[in-house]
């Protein structure tokens, strides 16, 4: 396909404006063609009372009807072929074999939300039925289900620029549910989204669904995103990025004469409790996984582990000693763009003038500015340090971490109660570490969204019970997932039916259930239709 440089509204490719952008190769330094118009206010209207108008009949769809939407999308996705992933690998750089593995992943997410509709009982439907001789009042007819939220924007995640951009989780999840998607393209890859979004486009043409369904919006200029999020027919927000950006996200909406909901996963330091046992059995084979997984990607992933706590002894230092050796060793490597670059750079500057902090190893080779690149980093400093200095618990996005030296398993548990929100923590434990993690991992739970056992949390799985959120500042609702089939859930509200006649009640609340789908009636859980 050939890239417009456009945005697409309604459509249509649209380009009111003569000021443009355009995006830069981070592996060269070199600006990409074409360039792209960037969007005006009024384009940012058309497209949300263009969703508005669409919102009135995709959210009469039936669930076989956007099912098939879904399926479309992934298959047009495919069609891109090699062209989807170079031009991912020109504007990101990241290596064409990891894209075609997310380009899997984004596919993967559509067909999985294509079933999960298509069986239904995802609504939770519950029936409540009348009972006219209970005393001393009677009882009404009482249904509810889920139902569509309207409208949904989407921001693009520089770091995934398909699982979590324009066909990604978010937009999927939002179609799945019934709701018309606005599109923000993030400036970092626009070429990549508005390939993502011509074949979008084309899948609505063949499923004969109105083309406001979905509109994408290209622009590099916060006041655009701003207005965005401010626009009185959204009514729901996406977002995968930073924590000033999420934050500011959440705060404009809810400064709206109507506030709407805002799901920011805004990433987390992801510690990792390494226990006695464990680092005594394994800990070389530990410090090799900790490296991989802090190096993978140059870091960029939102579950990167930046924080290592762990008991001194000489365990310790033998795998201090070993991931040290691997961090030295880590090749730099370009990072998505230079913003992020630049990010890096000053949040390890900042690091390093923190009091206690030492370096304990730092990529050999130099990092190139001109290639976006940046290295490896490993920090060291005291329990008490890290407990007496807030800054030291903020993300640094990037291949960067903290190991953190404490004396004593209370020290351990104390590091723990003082970390915010986080996406995920981890637990490396011997068998013999039972009793410890235990009581760890009770501390934990109120602080994760995601707690794994002797492993690394880069690699979210996508399925039903995965969780990807977390108390904030991990996301602006811990109550949600960005990542599996449960994402649904964050685009619609509960609708309650109270003694409707059954012709106006959804299908799925009607006597007959005519889908067979799961409903609770009068509390017990059934396929069977009411006599």
């Amino acid at each position: 396909m050939t890239l417009l440089g456009t945005s697409i509204i309604n459509g249509a490719a649209v380009a009111s404006s003569s000021a443009t952008f355009t995006a830069v190769n981070p592996a060269t330094s070199s600006p990409l063609a074409p360039p792209f118009h960037e969007a005006t206010l009024g384009d940012l209207d058309n497209a949300a009372q263009a969703a508005a108008l669409a919102f009135d009949s995709y959210r009469r769809t039936t669930p076989v009807q956007r099912a098939q939407l879904l399926e479309r999308i992934a298959t047009e996705i495919d069609a891109l072929g090699d062209s989807l992933i170079q031009r991912a690998n020109a504007e990101t750089g990241l290596p064409e074999a990891r894209l075609a593995g997310e380009r899997g992943r984004t596919t993967t997410q559509l067909r999985a939300f294509a079933a999960l509709i298509t069986d239904g009982s995802w609504v939770d439907a519950r029936i409540d039925r009348a009972q006219p001789e209970r005393k001393p009042l009677p009882r009404p007819d009482i249904r509810r289900m889920l139902r569509p939220i309207g409208p949904v924007l989407v921001y693009g995640a520089s770091n995934f620029p398909l699982a979590f951009s324009a066909a990604g989780g978010d937009a999927a999840s939002a179609l799945a549910a019934g709701c018309p998607v606005v599109l923000k393209a993030h400036p970092a890859h626009p070429g990549t989204s508005e390939l993502v979004m011509q074949a979008m486009s084309t899948a609505l043409v063949a499923c004969g669904l109105p083309p406001g369904t979905v509109s994408l919006i290209q622009s590099s200029l916060t006041e655009i995103s701003t207005a965005l999020v401010q626009h009185p027919l959204i009514q729901a927000v996406g977002f995968t990025g930073s924590l000033g950006a999420g934050r500011a996200i959440y705060n404009a909406a809810a400064a709206r004469p109507t506030p709407i909901p805002v799901y920011s996963e805004m990433g987390s330091i992801n510690p990792v409790f390494l226990l006695p046992g464990a680092l005594a059995e394994r800990g070389t084979a530990i410090a090799e996984g900790f490296v991989a997984s802090l190096t993978l990607g140059v870091g960029q992933f939102c579950t990167n582990p930046g924080v290592v706590v762990a008991i001194a002894s000489p365990h310790l230092d033998a795998f201090l000693a070993a991931a040290t050796a691997l961090v030295t060793k880590a090749a730099p490597g370009s990072m998505l763009y230079e913003g992020i670059r630049r990010r890096y750079d000053s949040g390890i500057a900042a690091l390093a003038g923190r009091a206690g902090v030492a370096l304990a190893a730092q990529a050999s080779q130099p990092a190139d500015p001109a290639r976006t690149q940046a290295g490896a980093r490993l920090y060291r400093v005291s329990a008490a340090t890290f407990l007496a200095d807030a800054h030291l618990r903020e993300e640094i996005f990037g291949p960067s971490a903290i190991v953190v030296v404490c004396s004593s398993a209370a020290e351990v548990e104390a590091v723990a109660r003082i970390i915010p929100g986080q996406l995920t923590a981890t637990i490396h434990a011997a068998p013999g570490d039972l009793g410890a993690s235990g009581a760890l991992a009770d501390i934990l739970v109120q602080r994760v969204g995601r707690l794994l056992w002797n492993g690394f949390p880069t690699g979210v799985e996508v399925c039903p019970a995965m969780v990807h959120g977390g108390p904030y500042p991990a996301t602006t609702d811990a109550r949600s997932t960005s990542v599996g089939t449960a994402a649904i859930e964050r685009f619609v509200r509960p609708v309650c039916y109270q003694n409707a006649p059954q012709d106006l009640l959804p299908p799925e609340l009607q006597n007959a259930n005519p889908r067979g789908i799961w409903r609770t009636v009068d509390s017990t859980l059934t396929r069977e239709p009411l006599l």
